[in-house]
């Protein structure tokens, strides 16, 4: 009972304000819902430049290979969709065996609300190992006025800048270098609408695209990594000659 206890004063904490209903919640939990005995799932609502918002559903494991099907349902038990075993990222922790996080976009159903979503993956054997991760249906919206964003050759800048984004906690800044086509920086989780940029990162006569993403929590008990998500319009600029 000690254990339960301890996961209702931690989810006293970390649920918003408003947000939800005790008749939301299961009646105690025994272990973290986002997993079962096949790995880690996470639904997140993400709102993205030029598209409807739409879900992206996570599944990490380490037995990847005794995977034979995985379908997202709503809290009512109609299918969302399922994660394709082709569409993966492969992890190599150090001194741990290989995990695959399996990711998939898929549609919001319609009239999609608040609820437990849950994940049913079945192995190879024919057993069913379900996870749940509650979804708020409140879309965050994109950060704006990001700085630099300008035709004009400017100096090695030291610094991005734009607009908070209201109910965003977290924020991170994704720059590639335009001329080679690749990501060149990745900032840590942040919790204001700014970053640094390390000195190596930028290059004299260099084109760089840059995007921020806004998260709402992180690591959250009920939410997961987190629940709502957006990415902003690309920014631009180039960096003036020595």
């Amino acid at each position: 009972m000690l254990f339960n206890l301890r996961w209702f004063a931690v989810i006293a904490v970390l649920l918003p304000t408003g947000a939800w209903s005790e008749e939301a919640l299961p009646p105690l939990f025994t272990q973290d819902p986002h997993r079962n005995d096949m790995g880690f799932f996470d639904l997140h609502l993400c709102n993205w430049p030029e598209r409807p918002a739409f879900f992206k559903a996570l599944f990490s494991t380490q037995q990847f290979a005794q995977v034979a099907k995985m379908e997202v349902l709503t809290p009512d038990g109609h299918s969302v969709g399922e994660l394709s075993l082709d569409n993966f990222r492969s992890v190599h922790p150090a001194g741990k065996p290989e995990k695959r996080v399996f990711l998939n976009d898929l549609a919001v159903p319609s009239g999609s609300k608040d609820g437990w979503y849950s994940i049913r993956v079945t192995d190879k054997a024919g057993i069913v190992h379900t996870a749940t991760d509650y979804v708020v249906m409140g879309r965050l919206l994109p950060a704006t006025k990001l700085l630099p964003n300008t035709e004009d050759d400017i100096p090695l800048p030291q610094q991005l800048q734009w607009d908070s984004v209201s109910g965003a906690k977290h924020y991170q800044v994704f720059v590639r270098d335009e001329f080679a086509n690749k990501l060149v920086f990745e900032s840590k989780l942040l919790d204001k609408p700014q970053v640094d940029i390390p000195a190596e990162v930028l290059q004299a006569d260099g084109y760089y695209s840059w995007v921020v993403h806004a998260r709402d929590v992180n690591e959250n008990v009920i939410l997961g990594d987190f629940n709502s998500g957006s990415l902003s319009e690309k920014a631009f600029f180039s960096v003036r000659g020595e």
